[in-house]
Parts: structure tokens; C-alpha cells; sequence
């Protein structure tokens, strides 16, 4: 009885001894657990969304927000989400401590630093990590060792450095898109054997895809799009047969497509291999073996051939990219692929824009799928009137068909499109009036009409287009006046209406358009005086506070200029040049910045900043007063004198006026030069506008235009002063030209040497303009050929041409041929060409060069 009453005791006091153990075990492993993330939240330096209010000593961890624990005794921490919290500051080390965890996702906060490498040391029964969409940089630590981590997600983020060749090894899915990754892809990825999806898009890796590869049988999605990638298509591919979805878009891929690519990865959805250099045909085993595939982007490669008339196999294509390659369609059997797409029933995106299509777009476009939104076609070779076919498109939001050459007028069912939201439709030649049922698109944002033949006005209707982003309507024959109505749409943000008859006063209403960035209405009939409203910027209201760039030159404004213009905040350039503005410029805001303010042509301003040169107003208002005291003095003189003076001079002009009209009306070389100012040169060339200019040099450039009245059209060389011998070139051109007398020499009208409108010294020399090959004289020969010509650029230069006596073309440009040119050149009777520019001649031009009657043109800059 005694021995089991002794057992019985020793075993009472081994299971109170065991509880007392295990309660200090469950007791330590609680602590640890609750430490690390207390240690966590410590972290925290902003939580917008009070996500960790509930981490506090009077709730249990396993009950605070994001936190699951393990129903065991006793409880661990298995998963910790606290996605898209707002949350910013460091990741915790102290994560490291939570060794039972197997779901870490902290992916969409702003979490900063560097993934703590504790979690790829401690958490070996981590399963799913997502650290992506947060700003973490420094390089990837190593996850080797978490040995049953099957997803790892740290995309978009700022990570550096390479792909780690060593990474878990039951790996499902990995996910390191978006972010600065460099280097080559390691082949060790390859065995990671159950890996099924890869996403390294937009990173900055180098090389190619491993031939390793090809043993990832199990793999679905690859995705390297956006990297720098080269070579040509990766075989490799050619063997993962279960492959869904392939993106290498935006690399350096090159070489033809493989011919079997369709037939290899037979279950392929979605192929985007946009923006390579892969030339060839499109293979037809992508239509003919791969027949799930509905995303299909080729675009920007230099694809050639035609379109294959099986592309209509592929049933299931919801979008078509295949803009800007070398495609070509201009017969009934080129088009037959646009026939066959009619069997593509979901169809809801088609651009073929920038290739090589001709000709008139078929009927069959209007048998493409109905639930088609987008459709471009544009910078291609289209004619035609406008494809009819597109009103079986309700569901359409864009169009383009811009740079083709599409004639006719515009139908007006454009309007029942309702879905519309952008029309693209410039640089074609379309005609008669904007339609006037656009203005039922209620959906329309982007509206682009340029470089069109419309005529007729604006109408008032546009208005109606709340939704209205921009409205370009340039170079066009619109008349009229602009409607108040149009600046009324509260979202609209650019307005182009330049280069039209547009007449009329600017309505006082264009303050109302708040949101407005871009207006640019130069080259119209505009008349009236700048509205006050357009710089005004009521408390209330802010006007056009964003407008970034305003253009009113070349119209018939009147008046003076809104002191209000130099206060909105944002304007970066104004262009009121050539109006009829006078009085003082403005001395604030945008009118400090002389680089962006555009105001020559207004020979009635006065004052503004330093450096515009512009005469002083009070020297200005001097003038009328003086001509008012030296009136008061006239008046005293006998007007019998007045009268006869007048009477002398009225006769002796009638009598000049009718010499004139008998005289040629163009200016001669050898009459005297006729004068011309800087701004008669400004006016002719659109103030030295990109579109007027024919050539360019590094002392000059050549410009076409019409001067004296707009008569005439002339070259007009604008020397480049700032360029040092540029000055030497101009004095050294009006010398050779003062002693030829040549029927084949350009005729040169007359000069110019005056101030610019920024007060810097311009001298410029004004040509005949000559039509054809002739037009680029100034600068560079044209293409010039004959059986007779020789062309010895990059050559030696040597005396062999005194043995030329045939010599048309001689031509040693961009050299650095040093010396003088030798008189003898002047005894080569046939020649017709010179062109030595761009060299480092020196000396005298050789006056022998009068002797060649023959010479049509004669190059000599930059020396």
C-alpha cells in the first residue's frame, strides 16, 4: 500500500511539473510571436487607415487585424495580410521570428528599405509571399531555402542587382516585373521544374532566354517584355508546349519567326511580340495549329508579305495588332485576310495603321465583328471616299484613319456612332462641311480634322460636346467666326484652329473655358482687340489658369495687350506676333521670359523687358506732341506756299507712280537693290517657320517665301551669326556675287543686314527662287546627274582637275580640305557645279570664276 501510494505521488508531481512546463513553453512561444509584430507595427512611421489600431495589450494577437493564428495549442502566428493598408516605413526583421508563418502578404502600402533577409532565413514553412507594389529597392536576398515557398511576388517595387541564380525549388509562380533588375536570365531557373508562371517584364535583363528552358514543361505564362533582350526568337520556347501566354515586346529579338512557332505551342492564347526587329512573313501555323489564340500583337517589327487569309481561323480573337510592320494589301486577293476576319465574332480591337495598304478599303470591313471599339488604319496609302463600312460598328469608341489619302466628304451618319470617343481623320483630303451630327457624340474626347480641305464654319452645335478633351481643326478653309458656344465645354483642353479664313472678333466668352492648356488660332482674319477676360483670373472662377501655350500671331488683332496675360501661372509660350498691337508691353510674368514671348510684327509696341529691344513708350507719346507744336507753327505760314508745295509734290509723284508701272515688277540685279527689314523677312517665312525651310548649313539656312508685296517668290539665306566665320561668309558671298553676270547663276534680288527682333545683328541674302531641282541653291547641290559630272567627295584633294576641261560637277564637300582655290578652276568652261562647302578653304574667292558662263551653281559656305 505504501509503494503505491509513493508512485501515485511521484506521478501527481511529474504531471504538475509537465503542466508548469508547457504553460512557460506556450507562455515563451505566444511572446515571441506577439514581440514580432509589436516590433513590426513599431516600424510603421504612417498607417492612413488606422489598420493597427486593434495591436494592443488589451486584445489578443491572434485577434488583431490581419493576423491568423493556428488552432493548436499553442497558437502561432500562419499568416500575416495586410494588403493595400497604406501603410509606409521598413519591413521588420523581426517577421523572421514568425517561423510558423506560411502566408506573408504586405503587397499595394508603401513599405520602403530593403527585404529583410531574415525572411529567407527563418520562415522554412513560408508558401506564399507577396511583397509586390510597394517602393523596397536594394537586391533580392536569397530564398533558397524556403523549401516549400510556392509563390513569390516582388514586382513593382525599386529591387537592383540580378536574378539570384539559386531561388526556392517548388516554386509555382515567380513575379519580379517592374522593377530595375539587370543582367542575364540564369539558367538554374530552369530547375525549378514545377514553375508555371514567370514574370520579369519591364526590368532592364540583357541576353537571351536560356536553352535550359526548354524543360520547363509545365510552364503557362513567360513574360519578358520590356527589357533588353537580343538575338533572335529563343528555340527554347519552341519546346513548352504548354505554354498560354508569351510576351517579349520592347526588346532587341530579331530575325525571322519560326515557321513552326503555332504548331509548338499548339495552346497559346495571348503572343505579343511588339516593338522587335523580327522580320519576314507572319508564320501560318499560328492560324493553322495555335487556334486559341485572341491576342495577337506583332506590332512595330518589319514584318513583310501579306496578311494570311487564314488569320480567320482563329475564331476566339478578341484584339489584332499587327501597326507599323511592312505589310502590304492592294488586290482583292491581298485583302482577302479583312474577308476572313468577318468569322471572328468577338473581334473588338484591328490596327493595320502604318504599313503598306493601297488603294480603296473593301466592303468586308463592315462584316468585322460588332462588338469592334477600336479601329486604326491610319498612315497607310487608303483612298477613296470614306469607308462605309464602319457604320456597322455601333460599339466603336476609336477611330483613325489619319495620313492616307481618303477624298470626299465626311457622311454625317458619323453622328449615330454614340460609343465614339475619338475621331482621327487629319492629314487626308477630305472636303465640304464638318458634319454637324458629331456634336451628338456625347462621348467624344478627341476630335482631329487637320490638314483637310473642310470649308464652311464651325458650328455652334460643338458646343453640346461636354466631354470634349481637344478639337484640332488646322489648315483648313473653315470660315466664319469662332462660336462663344465652343468655350463653354468645361473639359476642354486644347483648341487648334490655325491656319484657316477664321474672321471676326475673339469672343469675350474664351475666359470661360477654365481647363484650357493649348489655344493656338494664328494665321486667320481675326480682328477686334484681345479680350481682358482672357487674362483675367477671378477668385471665383480661376478663367484659364492651366493654359500652358497661347498663339495669336498672324491675325488682325487690335489694341493693346492685357496686362492680365502675365498673370497666369503657367503660360510657357505666347506668340501675338505680326497684329496691329500697340502700346506697352507688359513687364511680368511670362513677358520676363524673351525665349518663349513672340511679339515682332507689331511695330506700335513699346517698352516691355530689356531684351526686347523695343523703343521706349515715352519716346513714343513724344512724337505726336512735337507733331502737334510743329503743326501750330505751319499754321502761320502763308498757305499759298502750302498749297503750291503740295501741288509740286502730287505732280512730280504721279509722274514717278507712272515710270514705275512701266518697269519690270520684279526686282533686277542690276537695278537697285529693293530694301527689305528683318520683319518683311520674318512675314515671308512664317517667322522661320520649320515649314518654309529648304536647307540648312552650319553658317546658314535657306528659307522659301514670297517678299515685295507677296509677289514673289524667293530663297532667302539667313546667315547663323553666332557662328564663328559665319560674318566673313556673308561679306565673302556678296563680293563673289557683286562681279557675275552669269544666265545660269542664281539671280540674287537684294540683302539684308538689320536687327532681329531680339536686337541681335541678321543679315540674310535674298534669291530668286527656282523651281524644281533648283530650289535647293543656297546650300546644297540637288541631285544632280549627267554622263559627263564627277563627284569626288572624300577624296584627295589634287591638280588632276586642271586636265578636266569637260568637268559639269565638281563637288568636295564636308572634307577638310586647307589652301586657297586656284585661279584655274575659273578655265574649266563647261562647269555647271561647285560645291566645295564645308571645308577649311582660305584666301580670296578667285575671280576666274566670272569666266564660267555655263555656271548654275555655286557652293562655298562654311569655310
Amino acid at each position: 500500500m505504501m509503494v503505491y501510494t509513493t508512485v501515485m505521488k511521484l506521478f501527481l508531481l511529474l504531471v504538475a511539473f509537465s503542466a508548469q512546463f508547457l504553460i512557460c513553453v506556450t507562455s515563451y512561444s505566444n511572446e515571441t510571436d506577439r514581440l514580432s509584430l509589436l516590433d513590426f507595427r513599431k516600424a510603421i512611421s504612417l498607417d492612413p487607415q488606422e489598420a493597427l489600431m486593434s495591436w494592443n495589450e488589451s486584445t489578443h494577437f491572434c485577434n488583431w487585424e490581419g493576423v491568423m493564428c493556428s488552432m493548436r495549442i499553442p497558437p502561432r502566428v500562419i499568416s500575416l495580410n495586410l494588403m493595400n493598408r497604406g501603410l509606409v516605413g521598413p519591413i521588420s526583421p523581426s517577421l523572421g521570428n514568425l517561423t510558423f508563418l506560411k502566408h506573408l502578404v504586405l503587397s499595394q502600402n508603401a513599405f520602403n528599405g530593403y527585404i529583410p533577409p531574415s525572411l529567407g532565413n527563418h520562415l522554412h514553412r513560408l508558401e506564399y509571399l507577396h511583397l509586390d507594389n510597394n517602393k523596397l529597392g536594394g537586391i533580392i536576398p536569397d530564398f533558397a531555402n524556403l523549401s516549400n515557398l510556392m509563390l513569390l511576388h516582388l514586382g513593382q517595387n525599386h529591387l537592383t542587382g540580378q536574378i539570384p541564380v539559386y531561388l526556392p525549388p517548388r516554386l509555382h509562380n515567380l513575379s519580379l516585373m517592374y522593377n530595375n533588375l539587370t543582367g542575364t536570365i540564369p539558367s538554374s531557373i530552369s530547375n525549378i521544374t514545377m514553375l508555371k508562371f514567370l514574370d520579369c517584364n519591364y526590368n532592364i535583363i540583357e541576353g537571351t532566354i536560356p536553352t535550359e528552358f526548354g524543360k520547363l514543361s509545365r510552364m503557362q505564362s513567360l513574360e519578358m517584355g520590356v527589357n533588353k533582350l537580343s538575338g533572335s526568337f529563343p528555340n527554347a520556347i519552341l519546346n513548352l508546349s504548354s505554354l498560354t501566354s508569351l510576351t517579349l515586346a520592347v526588346n532587341e529579338l530579331s530575325g525571322e519567326l519560326p515557321s513552326n512557332l503555332g504548331s509548338s505551342i499548339p495552346n497559346l492564347q495571348k503572343l505579343v511580340l511588339a516593338e522587335n526587329f523580327f522580320g519576314g512573313r507572319i508564320p501560318h501555323s499560328l492560324f493553322m495549329n495555335a487556334s486559341h489564340i485572341n491576342h495577337l500583337d506583332m506590332a512595330r517589327n518589319n514584318l513583310t508579305g501579306l496578311v494570311p487569309s487564314s488569320i480567320g481561323k482563329l475564331t476566339k480573337l478578341l484584339l489584332v495588332n499587327l501597326e507599323y510592320n511592312q505589310l502590304k494589301a492592294s488586290n482583292k486577293k491581298d485583302w482577302e485576310f479583312m474577308y476572313s476576319l468577318a468569322n471572328c465574332t468577338e473581334l473588338n480591337y484591328f490596327s493595320m495603321a502604318g504599313n503598306s495598304l493601297v488603294g480603296h478599303v473593301p466592303d468586308s470591313l463592315g462584316n468585322l465583328s460588332v462588338q469592334l471599339q477600336t479601329l486604326y488604319l491610319g498612315l497607310n496609302k487608303l483612298s477613296g471616299g470614306f469607308p462605309f463600312g464602319i457604320s456597322n460598328f455601333p460599339n466603336l469608341i476609336e477611330i483613325t484613319l489619319h495620313d492616307n489619302q481618303f477624298t470626299g466628304v465626311v457622311p454625317e451618319w458619323m453622328g449615330s456612332l454614340k460609343s465614339l470617343q475619338v475621331i482621327n481623320i487629319q492629314d487626308n483630303n477630305f472636303s465640304g462641311f464638318i458634319p454637324s451630327s458629331l456634336s451628338n457624340l456625347s462621348q467624344l474626347g478627341y476630335l482631329f480634322l487637320d490638314n483637310n480641305q473642310f470649308d464652311g464654319h464651325l458650328h455652334a452645335s460643338f458646343g453640346n460636346l461636354r466631354m470634349l478633351d481637344t478639337l484640332s481643326i488646322s489648315s483648313n478653309l473653315i470660315s466664319g467666326i469662332i462660336p462663344k458656344e465652343i468655350f463653354g465645354i468645361p473639359t476642354l483642353r486644347q483648341l487648334v484652329l490655325n491656319l484657316n479664313n477664321l474672321e471676326g472678333e475673339l469672343p469675350t466668352e474664351v475666359g470661360n473655358a477654365k481647363q484650357l492648356v493649348k489655344f493656338v488660332i494664328s494665321s486667320n482674319k481675326l480682328s477686334g482687340e484681345i479680350p481682358n477676360t482672357f487674362g483675367s483670373i477671378p477668385v471665383s472662377l480661376g478663367n484659364i489658369s492651366n493654359l500652358h501655350v497661347l498663339n495669336l500671331s498672324r491675325n488682325n488683332l487690335t489694341g493693346s495687350i492685357p496686362l492680365s496675360l502675365g498673370n497666369l501661372p503657367l503660360l510657357e509660350y505666347l506668340d501675338l506676333s505680326f497684329n496691329h498691337l500697340r502700346g506697352e508691353v507688359p513687364t511680368h510674368g511670362i513677358f520676363c521670359n524673351v525665349t518663349y514671348l513672340r511679339i515682332h510684327g507689331n511695330p506700335s509696341l513699346c517698352g516691355g523687358a530689356k531684351d526686347l529691344h523695343l523703343q521706349t513708350c515715352s519716346t513714343m507719346h513724344l512724337k505726336p506732341i512735337l507733331q502737334k507744336k510743329s503743326i501750330v507753327k505751319k499754321v502761320v505760314m502763308p498757305l499759298g506756299v502750302m498749297m503750291s508745295v503740295a501741288i509740286v509734290v502730287s505732280v512730280m509723284l504721279t509722274w514717278i507712280g507712272k515710270q514705275r508701272s512701266k518697269s519690270v515688277t520684279q526686282p533686277s540685279f542690276d537695278q537697285k537693290y529693293p530694301k527689305v527689314s528683318y520683319n518683311d523677312i520674318a512675314r515671308a517665312t512664317d517667322d522661320f517657320s520649320s515649314s518654309r525651310l529648304i536647307n540648312k548649313g552650319r553658317f546658314s539656312a535657306v528659307y522659301q517665301g514670297k517678299l515685295f508685296q507677296g509677289r514673289i517668290m524667293v530663297a532667302i539665306k539667313v546667315f547663323s551669326l553666332e557662328t564663328k566665320g559665319a560674318p566673313k561668309s556673308f561679306i565673302a558671298e556678296c563680293s563673289a556675287l557683286r562681279n557675275m553676270r552669269h544666265r545660269n547663276l542664281v539671280p540674287i534680288l537684294t540683302a539684308c543686314s538689320s536687327i532681329d527682333s531680339d536686337g541681335n545683328d541678321f543679315k540674310a541674302l535674298v534669291y530668286e527662287f527656282m523651281p524644281g531641282e533648283r530650289n535647293n541653291i543656297p546650300i546644297q547641290p540637288c541631285s544632280y546627274k549627267c554622263l559627263m559630272s564627277i563627284n569626288l567627295m572624300r577624296k584627295q584633294h589634287s591638280n588632276e582637275y586642271h586636265a578636266h576641261t569637260h568637268l559639269i560637277e565638281v563637288t568636295l564637300h564636308d572634307n577638310q580640305f586647307t589652301g586657297v582655290v586656284p585661279e584655274w578652276l575659273g578655265s574649266l568652261k563647261s562647269l555647271q557645279v561647285i560645291n566645295i562647302q564645308d571645308n577649311n578653304f582660305s584666301g580670296f574667292i578667285p575671280s576666274s570664276l566670272s569666266n564660267l558662263s555655263q555656271l548654275g551653281y555655286l557652293f562655298l559656305d562654311n569655310n
